[in-house]
């Protein structure tokens, strides 16, 4: 088997916790030596999960492959909020919700459903006038991000331990998850922050049969190896 594939491969993996969506395309670039990769769709440092890298001429499908819907798996706490909406910057000091039940999150997760409207978090990578967001709200700047419509398919509650809750859900391309947790919290008056999530589906595409890092890297250079040595005989 060749190490190079002129026709360019669809590559699925597993994003390292910590690792920016660029650090990824940066590793595969790396050990694959060729310029041209691509991903479908970014996910934040903190969140793990589904990657699509695309290479050579297989980026072409990389605006197919983002607009699919998502599915993602991921825990929030109550009681607490960050500017972030996830643990990326300092926490609010917690509130109590021991008043707070299953049925009375099973009942506000019922107005985040369907076609919503939704504002990305200040601390994302949307542009607004050409820039990126997160740049202004380092810098302590306020920019006006505006609404954008999104559609969530499925909020299922999978578990609940005061103050975390355990959901998966199942919306559509650009849906800020931060911002439906923080949303969620607003709407039950104490406040949630995003503490855990992982995309475990893009359209069709699985987590389940995504490269993890490491074990892709080995079998690429063993690969290599193996070839450089048959050509060698």
């Amino acid at each position: 088997m060749q190490h190079t594939r002129p026709e360019g491969e669809i590559l699925l993996f597993n994003k390292p916790l910590g690792w920016t969506s660029f650090d990824l395309v940066k590793k595969v670039r790396n050990t694959l030596r060729i310029k041209k990769v691509g991903h479908a769709g970014t996910l934040d440092p903190l969140a793990t999960g589904l990657m699509i890298l695309c290479t050579e001429k297989q980026t072409k499908q990389i605006e197919a492959l983002t607009g699919k819907d998502k599915v993602y798996t991921g825990t929030l706490r109550l009681g607490q909020t960050t500017p972030s909406y996830d643990l990326e910057t300092e926490l609010t000091e917690a509130v109590d919700v021991s008043h707070i039940g299953l049925k009375d999150i099973e009942e506000a997760v019922k107005a985040f459903m369907g076609e919503i409207s939704q504002r990305p978090p200040a601390h994302s990578a949307v542009k607004v006038d050409g820039k990126r967001v997160y740049k202004s709200a380092r810098a302590g700047v306020e920019v006006e991000i505006p609404l954008r419509q999104v559609h969530v398919y499925a909020f299922d509650i999978t578990g609940y331990e005061s103050p975390e809750v355990h959901f998966r859900i199942h919306c559509s391309k650009g849906t800020y998850i931060r911002s439906l947790v923080n949303d969620l919290g607003r709407a039950l008056g104490v406040g949630a922050v995003l503490t855990a999530l992982c995309r475990t589906a893009i359209g069709d595409l699985k987590l389940e049969d995504a490269w993890e890092l490491d074990n892709f890297v080995a079998e690429r250079k063993a690969q290599k190896e193996a070839d450089a040595s048959n050509t060698g005989h």
